[in-house]
């Protein structure tokens, strides 16, 4: 996204954008990840910044030392009356927008533009900026001030001289780039365990926490090299048990919700302690999720492609065609975040084993030997990019097997070798038994879902697309060709009455 001169003013702010109880007032579903110094939230008013960094150091942190935010949007931002407003394309209001290959420095760019275009806006309308809400409603702002996001956080310098606040702009479905995952890891080599990091987006939502699930991550490793030999000499602890690759889920959960796809089995076959790398993200997931899984967010970004997934069997063919792209994106995501979780594993037995010889005999516990690297310390010796590349054949498995999936139920070989029977015979004569049929095999077929809407149009959509498949070929050949020429949909009712209507005399 470049043309801010064509851009349209979104308010960031919605009714009911606020999902989570105990809201910080002007910094929508802002959280904390249990057991991690790590928060989610959405674009905040000015307000609600200085709300959020003064709930995030308490009473023990102090405000000036570092803290670092990560901004993961990809449409810039500017503030009128200290209220967030975005920069969108006009086709692109109310829904999640994905701007294509949007950089830091192509975000930084857009938003001193962006602000230039408000402020000549604001001037030709007499002060006021014209905008709309994300229910594409105009809106007329009267400006009093506007300030580009970056004067807003120059500002909040004065009370938190410690903020380092950097842009990560991230695409909503698929994976971070390798390289964003780069610039998490470089942002945050230096800190201590206990300094706060603060994940955005414009609602709180998938974007934030992925960026929070990989800063999880990181703070793992800190954990991990810092303490893993410290912990090991304290009498009648069980190390094993604060280790998340030991991490197991509620078996009884679908196989889809616990993350089991075929191309997420491959990669736990091919990458090194693959199962491990996918129980700690799997941990770290759950605590980034809803309450359900042990978690204080809104999404659930393993347990979500299942919830997908099931929405994909009752939609029309036009929603399906966009939520399987947005599936498989997901499940790029997914399997990114435990190959991450792989690397992040392999840099912290790094750590522990390269310390310099000189600096070895202060970190060394003299009852193992072991290192307790101060996570300041930490260094990281290899990059994520770089770990990629020598697992080179990662990608194209993503590549190639995140569409992996059945995306259509098969109906029984029996059941259908009956239908075609009863309608090769006498399909006009048959034509009851047959919509029975299909029915009360729809029944057996979707007697995993729970009754309701979601059941009843899943199992009609079933219906229709079964009762299409046995139509006698002239039949089949004359209702197709309505259907490409958009003069009917391919609903049952529509297809039964084209096949029953009989032209009157």
């Amino acid at each position: 996204m470049g043309d801010m001169a064509n851009a349209a003013c979104m308010a960031d702010g919605f009714d009911k954008i606020q999902k989570l109880p105990d809201p910080v007032v002007g910094c929508p579903n802002f959280r904390r990840v249990p057991g991690f110094k790590v928060y989610c939230c959405g674009q905040p008013t000015i307000a609600g910044f200085e709300a959020a960094l003064t709930k995030v150091c308490g009473e023990t942190y102090p405000k000036d030392g570092p803290i670092i935010w990560f901004n993961l949007r990809q449409e810039p931002t500017v503030y009128v009356n200290g209220v967030p407003i975005c920069a969108r394309p006009a086709n692109k209001i109310g829904e999640y927008a994905e701007l294509g290959a949007i950089t830091r420095d192509i975000a930084k760019a857009n938003e001193v533009e962006f602000l230039a275009v408000c402020e000549m806006r604001a001037k030709e309308n007499g002060g006021k900026l014209k905008a709309v809400d994300i229910s594409k409603n105009a809106l007329e702002l009267e400006v009093k001030e506007l300030k580009s996001l970056s004067q807003v956080i120059e500002g909040l310098k004065e009370k938190f001289p410690g903020l380092v606040h950097w842009r990560v702009p991230v695409c909503n479905s698929a994976a971070p780039l390798e390289s964003d995952f780069d610039i998490i890891i470089k942002t945050m080599v230096g800190t201590a365990i206990n300094t706060p990091v603060i994940v955005n987006d414009q609602v709180g939502l998938s974007r934030a926490t992925t960026g929070c699930v990989a800063a999880c991550l990181f703070k793992e490793l800190q954990i991990s090299a810092s303490f893993e030999g410290l912990v090991e000499t304290v009498p009648g602890v069980n190390a094993t048990l604060l280790k998340t690759d030991k991490y197991v889920m509620n078996p009884e959960k679908d196989t889809l919700f616990r993350g089991e796809f075929e191309v997420v089995k491959e990669l736990i076959a091919t990458l090194k302690d693959g199962a491990a790398a996918k129980n700690n993200a799997d941990k770290i997931i759950d605590l980034n999720g809803t309450p359900k899984t042990g978690g204080t967010g809104i999404k659930q970004l393993r347990e979500n492609i299942a919830e997908s997934k099931l929405s994909y069997e009752i939609m029309d063919d036009a929603a399906q065609a966009f939520l399987k792209t947005k599936i498989m994106d997901n499940i790029q995501k997914y399997f990114y975040l435990i190959v991450f979780a792989g690397y992040i594993r392999e840099a912290a037995a790094a750590a522990r084993e390269t310390i310099e010889a000189d600096k070895k005999a202060a970190v060394a516990l003299p009852s193992s030997g072991k290192c307790s690297i101060p996570a300041t310390e930490l260094k990281i010796g290899k990059t994520f990019a770089a770990f990629m590349e020598e697992n080179a054949g990662l990608r194209a498995l993503i590549d190639t097997g995140k569409g992996n999936l059945q995306w259509e139920r098969d109906i029984p070989a029996a059941s259908l070798a009956n239908l075609e029977s009863l309608a090769a015979k006498d399909f006009q004569g048959n034509l009851g038994k047959i919509i029975h049929d299909i029915y009360q095999t729809a029944h057996v077929m979707f007697g995993d879902m729970p009754q309701g809407d979601h059941k009843k149009r899943a199992k009609y959509r079933f219906a229709s697309k079964t009762i299409m498949r046995i139509l006698p070929a002239a039949q089949k050949g004359e209702v197709e060709k309505l259907i490409e020429g958009k003069k009917m949909t391919m609903d049952l009712y529509e297809i039964l009455g084209k096949c029953t209507w009989v032209q009157p005399k």
